[in-house]
């Protein structure tokens, strides 16, 4: 028997890929919940007709919430009192489950996934299309997955719709919400984003102060994974004594002596998910 899958915000960037790799697998009965002209669109491009809410909620024995962090909390206060006990939420990002705005029901599981996205260092052949940034179409990915509440036979069907939808999928992680949040946003987002757009800065001084922008490109990018794989210890060759003076010579000038805790603490990483849900931080509701 197939497993019925609703999937709200079904036409949205994440609401598409999730509902064509669940599609193509042909083993789940899905029905999708949209509302937006733009995604409405984007449905009927696969002759894909939407459902409204009130049907296609306690229909599905699952729910996948593709929609928008500072969303989750308004749609889910509508939502979840619509849905049949042991069905399983499906959230796609940790914040709304860190945050604490998903509805108080026990008698539903929480399960929580996101995907890891192609990684830099993988065994791809030449092939692999070079634009697919973010997994599953075709290029492969682990992904992270956690079990927010519910019982736990219910993460081993979580677990495997989610490398459905990532597909296809290398390894799946098993972490805590906690550890998922810390992972994203704190680690991917609030630290790593900023970093890399200091990088990029860098880059623009380097074009500015005459460098052609095409060999400073390319030699920024051919620097750039060769320095990961030896600060992440994927070769054992080291960096010379010359680039680690210049490393640490300018640590000093380019971070606060305390950054690493302002963003990668749990009570930042709290404020993060809040304004992230656009909810209080939890304890100061």
């Amino acid at each position: 028997m197939s497993t019925k899958i609703t999937i709200l915000g079904a036409g949205g960037k994440m609401g598409i890929r999730t509902g064509d790799n669940l599609r193509a697998e042909g083993k789940y009965e899905l029905r999708y919940v949209e509302v937006s002209p733009a995604g409405v669109a984007r449905l009927a491009e696969r002759n894909v007709q939407p459902s409204d809410l009130e049907s296609a909620a306690p229909w599905g024995e699952v729910l996948i919430l593709a929609v928008p962090d500072k969303l989750i909390g308004k749609v889910c206060a509508t939502v979840i009192p619509l849905l049949k006990a042991g069905t399983i939420v499906i959230g796609l990002d940790p914040a709304a489950a860190y945050a604490g705005v998903l509805p108080d029901r026990t008698d539903l599981t929480y399960f929580v996934t996101h995907p890891c996205h192609p990684p830099v260092f993988n065994d791809e052949n030449d092939t692999l299309p070079e634009t697919d940034w973010f997994g599953g179409a075709p290029a492969k990915q682990d992904i992270v997955c956690a079990l927010h509440q519910g019982p736990e036979e219910d993460y081993v069907v979580g677990e495997q719709i989610a490398k459905t939808m990532y597909q296809p999928v290398m390894k799946s992680h098993r972490i805590t919400v906690e550890q998922m949040a810390i992972l994203e946003p704190a680690l991917a987002e609030t630290t790593s984003i900023t970093l890399i757009n200091g990088i990029r800065q860098a880059f623009d001084r380097a074009v500015e102060m005459g460098v052609p922008e095409e060999a400073a490109r390319a030699f920024l990018m051919g620097h750039i994974r060769t320095e990961i794989a030896i600060l992440f210890g994927y070769t054992k060759f080291p960096f010379s004594d010359g680039a680690r003076m210049a490393m640490e010579k300018a640590q000093p000038l380019i971070f606060k002596e305390d950054w690493l805790e302002s963003v990668m603490s749990l009570p930042a990483l709290k404020q993060s998910v809040a304004d992230i849900t656009d909810s209080a931080p939890q304890g100061k509701r």
